[in-house]
């Protein structure tokens, strides 16, 4: 599913030689209101671990849906997809694990991943698109 994000939903972004800037904490939050719009609810933000962390932690229908949300200011280096290697899918799983031990889940518990990519609107200078790709370990 993708969605464009347009100045007035970036409003905690600021104007630098006429490209918006976004930080992270305001890129998490556009990802998690996105996400709300959808119906998941949230249980929990950035939980972390020696293992590693989990940007966004919700509910979708019962399911522990653990978010990772990836930004990019522009994609000289690679897109925000393009950044969600097998070592970020391993510090995830790692990390969900711990969460789910410290909120006593149990092992019945069903769990997806998702990741949810925001990078700038190729066609729009003053936006963002945001991009939520269910179930990256399948």
């Amino acid at each position: 599913m993708n969605k464009d994000i347009k100045n007035h939903s970036a409003r905690k972004a600021t104007q630098a030689e006429g490209k918006p800037l976004l930080s992270g904490a305001a890129a998490e939050q556009m990802a998690c209101d996105y996400l709300r719009e959808q119906g998941l609810t949230l249980l929990g933000q950035n939980f972390r671990t020696r293992r590693g962390e989990i940007d966004l932690i919700m509910q979708d229908n019962g399911d522990l849906v653990f978010v990772e949300v990836k930004f990019r200011q522009s994609n000289a280096f690679g897109s925000a997809e393009e950044s969600i290697t097998r070592q970020k899918c391993e510090r995830l799983t790692a990390a969900a694990l711990g969460y789910m031990q410290h909120q006593h889940y149990g092992e019945d518990q069903v769990a997806r991943f998702d990741a949810v990519a925001i990078s700038p609107e190729p066609n729009n200078s003053s936006g963002f698109k945001l991009n939520w790709i269910k179930n990256i370990l399948a």
